[in-house]
């Protein structure tokens, strides 16, 4: 199975293409594309939509893997990296792949076994699990190894992922029905509802 991993951005976006061969990873291509500072956003996307294209193209993966920003600080940087991965599954639904998505402490957790590992750390396990001979750079590369990677460990079939009720940020529909989430919100509604108890007289 050929996983296309990505690391979205739109200053940077890193790419790194995996075979997963029975329990045997095999890094096949990675590397980055840069967009120029001079350019304006709609060429940036531009270009991140027609590199995806060739890449999907080229390798013709069964799944693209794509970095999930859970949360940041920066809300400019949360904003370009919400453009860029809009560009991602416009890319890949474009070309009828389905995608898996993985924050980045999930990332560095399947692959490192710590969820705060650093990018020298997640480099180092990335080149070990595909036996590269060098480590994967630049940074932006090895980490989109590093997500197709961690979605290579824990795909099953391929079918499309659920997000919860309220996770509006996932890529898959939202799953409505009684889940243990839904019923455990349900009761705290409900608790917030009802008059507090008075103390007897």
């Amino acid at each position: 199975m050929i996983i296309l991993g990505v690391d979205p951005g739109t200053a940077a976006l890193g790419y790194g293409v995996i075979d997963r061969t029975g329990g045997r990873l095999r890094a096949i291509d990675h590397g980055c594309l840069v967009t120029s500072p001079d350019l304006g956003m709609p060429e940036r996307l531009l270009a991140i939509h027609a590199l995806l294209s060739d890449l999907i193209e080229l390798h013709e993966p069964a799944i693209v893997a794509v970095e999930r920003l859970f949360f940041s600080r920066n809300a400019q940087t949360a904003i370009a990296v919400g453009q860029a991965r809009g560009v991602i599954l416009l890319a890949a639904a474009q070309h009828g792949r389905p995608v898996r998505e993985a924050t980045p402490s999930e990332v560095k957790s399947a692959v490192a076994g710590y969820g705060a590992a650093d990018k020298g750390q997640v480099a180092r396990m990335v080149q070990l699990v595909c036996g590269m001979t060098s480590l994967p750079t630049p940074d932006d590369a090895a980490d989109a190894l590093a997500v197709a990677i961690c979605i290579a460990n824990r795909v099953g079939p391929v079918t499309q992922d659920r997000a919860g009720v309220l996770d509006r940020a996932a890529v898959a529909p939202i799953e409505r029905g009684d889940s243990a989430y839904d019923r455990a919100v349900r009761d705290a509604i409900a608790r917030e509802k009802r008059p507090a108890d008075r103390p007897a007289s």
